[in-house]
């Protein structure tokens, strides 16, 4: 598929997806929200690519959310019916679901539906220039209740989404909003450091660990324990001492049964 808003760089197992609409600060409209899903369920079945990055063209935005322009179109045109077929929730649900890890290099303003996304990618590297508002509640919308919560606890985000007040890179950090908060200079190399830590590790291993996380949010300890004895038993046997640790083994001298 050819991209028209979406830039796709493959790089030592990371694939970084960049919204290219500078111009509209990255404005999310439907063909951008449609290409950057199919980009990164093209990324989760690639066996070569460990983790996805996205992040926003030009130093003013990550994005800043739903394409106004658009919406206004769409509201004159189509009936509220049509209108709610037309939004592609499964979408959002399945970037935030993918089996892969996906981190957001925040590299301007995340505003509405730009925090909405970044809200719902499994962590985040900004800069100075990062900017958060989620402004559902200030023009007669809900969203983020179901991403926001699990990156900053239940007050802080009852906090943001009642205000939709911005919050800006340094609150960002301080809360959770951000795992890094770096000068823009270093910005990309932070986050390939961390992406190709991550794309360097076992596959399965970090799906295992990605589904279970997801799957335990609202389980108890025993059940999470559980979970977690009945994948490494059935899905993702842990590997021998002697797949898992051989420069370990070529250092001491170790036989593959232990012996010298």
């Amino acid at each position: 598929m050819a991209y028209e808003h979406i830039l796709v760089d493959i790089e030592d197992g990371v694939a970084i997806l960049t919204l290219n609409r500078p111009e509209k600060l990255n404005a999310m409209n439907r063909k951008l929200g449609q290409e950057l899903h199919h980009a990164v369920k093209q990324a989760e079945t690639d066996d070569a690519i460990g983790c996805i990055v996205i992040t926003g063209a030009g130093d003013r935005a990550f994005t800043a959310g739903g394409d106004i322009h658009e919406q206004l179109s769409n509201d004159a045109k189509y009936s509220d019916e049509q209108l709610d077929e037309m939004r592609d929730n499964k979408a959002r649900y399945e970037i935030s679901a993918c089996a892969k890890p996906v981190i957001g290099m925040v590299n301007g303003l995340a505003y509405g539906g730009g925090a909405v996304l970044v809200s719902s990618l499994d962590m985040r590297v900004g800069c100075e220039g990062a900017k958060f508002r989620f402004l559902a509640a200030a023009y007669g919308r809900i969203n983020s209740t179901w991403t926001l919560p699990n990156q900053v606890g239940w007050p802080m985000a009852k906090e943001l989404l009642f205000t939709a007040r911005i919050v800006g890179a340094e609150e960002a950090y301080r809360i959770g909003l951000l795992n890094h908060l770096v000068p823009r200079a270093q910005l990309r190399a932070k986050t390939m450091e961390l992406a190709k830590m991550i794309a360097a590790n076992h596959h399965g291993a970090v799906i295992g660990i990605k589904a279970l996380m997801l799957k335990q949010m609202a389980q108890g300890l025993e059940e999470q324990f559980n979970a977690e004895h009945e994948y490494t038993t059935h899905v993702l046997r842990g590997a021998k001492a002697k797949d898992a640790f051989p420069e370990f083994m070529a250092r001491k001298g170790l036989a593959t049964d232990g012996s010298r």
